[in-house]
């Protein structure tokens, strides 16, 4: 930080510090560099200020006190210095200098499915495209079948694996989507199976219904298209698993291979009526419409987006809907059509990264090669990238008290051993983590 720019903390610690406030803490954090991403300490991605713009809102030689797993204050390190000796050992963290950031998360993932699609890497090496694959029973289908074949243990089994190696690169929130069942029993086991990760790992899990990801098998026929079939029983599912707690968002594949936009909107309509919000995956491979739709309804994102129109683009900047951009799904399908980063900057749409770890487009389970990816394929900024893994990919999940450090929030946190938090985004297949903190508490290593 510039040392102009200390006004930023030290404004918004202006507030009485008194003996029982300072020493009344579970836990405080000191000698810490803090990216925030907060704009309470100049956090302004598009700049809009640049006079009391601070790269990452960052804070120097700070402190974080916390209490019942929030963030209860941050002020200086020189403010509670003289009130250490009031703390036991085990309630201090002296980082030594480090840089900490909100928890990382994962905001757009497929992580619980049954099988490998490895073959089909190998078809694609040969020449074969992502639609020839699908045309030929492959692609999303061919996880439909090894998912409803799998057991709840054994599709457990496969997907903590994949979620361990995500934790262990400092994701603290996830959001794990349905949509390989295509059946209501399988679509159930899926979104169970993705609370039970929560559950064991002490991960907040975002579960997104995705029954409208691609049509089965038995509703596919040569003499009639069966699909608004299969979406009528995709609004029918809804109702049922939302009654058993295992909803939180809506999705659905609105392209040119999978679902028309009208199609989307009578399980969109579904949701409203349940108060869930919304998502969509759209415009990756064509232009249908579909951020428009999911503007149109509030939606939290619009995820993919290599085809999005600007006219789209400025109806997510009125309904304030991220844009998550996904550069796993874009290298391994060996994409040449780049998202429109400058128009999205343009509108001063927030951009999201997420790993969209799937078996088929993106098996992917870094988060941080995501972040270089963001940066060397789409041209991204550090900033923005990491900005796109905690305070806009918060917002993404509908987060308000993650993604970014701040009093009130989620004491959410990761430790890293960095000289700078560009270091995330820089380097490749070196984890510098050190430690993680999930509501208050340091987690223990995976």
């Amino acid at each position: 930080m510039h040392p102009s720019k200390n006004s930023a903390l030290k404004n918004t610690t202006e507030q009485t510090l008194d003996e029982s406030t300072i020493t009344s803490f579970d836990h405080i954090i000191i000698n810490a560099n803090i990216a925030t991403f907060s704009e309470q300490y100049g956090f302004d991605i598009y700049a809009n200020n640049h006079a009391n713009s601070i790269p990452y809102g960052q804070l120097l030689n700070a402190a974080v006190g916390i209490r019942n797993s929030k963030i209860a204050w941050i002020g200086t390190q020189d403010q509670v210095t003289a009130h250490l000796p009031k703390y036991q050992d085990s309630q201090i963290t002296d980082v030594d200098g480090k840089w900490i950031t909100p928890g990382l998360i994962d905001c757009h993932t497929h992580i619980v499915y049954g099988g490998n699609r490895s073959n089909e890497f190998e078809a694609r090496l040969q020449g074969a495209s992502y639609q020839d694959i699908a045309a030929q029973g492959g692609g999303i289908v061919a996880t439909v079948d090894a998912t409803r074949s799998a057991s709840i243990e054994s599709l457990f089994a496969q997907s903590e694996k994949r979620l361990v190696a995500l934790i262990k690169e400092g994701v603290t929130s996830i959001e794990i989507k349905s949509g390989y069942g295509l059946d209501l029993d399988t679509e159930r086991k899926m979104l169970t199976v993705a609370r039970q990760l929560g559950e064991k790992y002490d991960i907040h899990v975002n579960t997104t219904y995705l029954a409208a990801h691609a049509l089965p098998p038995e509703y596919k026929s040569h003499e009639q298209d069966r699909s608004d079939d299969y979406i009528e029983q995709v609004c029918e599912w809804l109702p049922i698993l939302h009654s058993e707690g295992l909803v939180d968002a809506v999705d659905g594949f609105c392209e040119n291979i999978a679902f028309s936009s009208e199609q989307i909107r009578r399980v969109f309509e579904v949701a409203r009526s349940l108060d869930l919000p919304v998502k969509l995956h759209s415009e990756q491979l064509s232009d249908i419409g579909g951020s428009a739709l999911v503007a149109e309804y509030n939606g939290l994102s619009s995820d993919h987006l290599e085809h999005l129109s600007e006219e789209d683009i400025k109806k997510m900047a009125t309904s304030n809907t991220v844009a998550v951009i996904l550069p796993g799904a874009f290298y391994t399908l060996r994409d040449t059509k780049l998202p429109p980063i400058e128009a999205l900057r343009k509108h001063q749409v927030p951009m999201a990264l997420s790993t969209d770890c799937n078996p088929g487009t993106s098996p992917l389970t870094s988060l941080l090669l995501t972040m270089n990816m963001g940066c060397t394929l789409f041209y991204l900024t550090t900033e923005e990238v990491l900005a796109g893994v905690t305070v806009h990919a918060a917002q993404a999940l509908g987060l308000l008290n993650k993604g970014k450090i701040e009093v009130g929030c989620d004491a959410d946190l990761v430790l890293w051993d960095i000289a700078r938090p560009a270091d995330l985004a820089y380097q490749m297949g070196l984890n510098p983590i050190q430690g993680v903190m999930v509501q208050g508490t340091w987690r223990k290593t995976v």
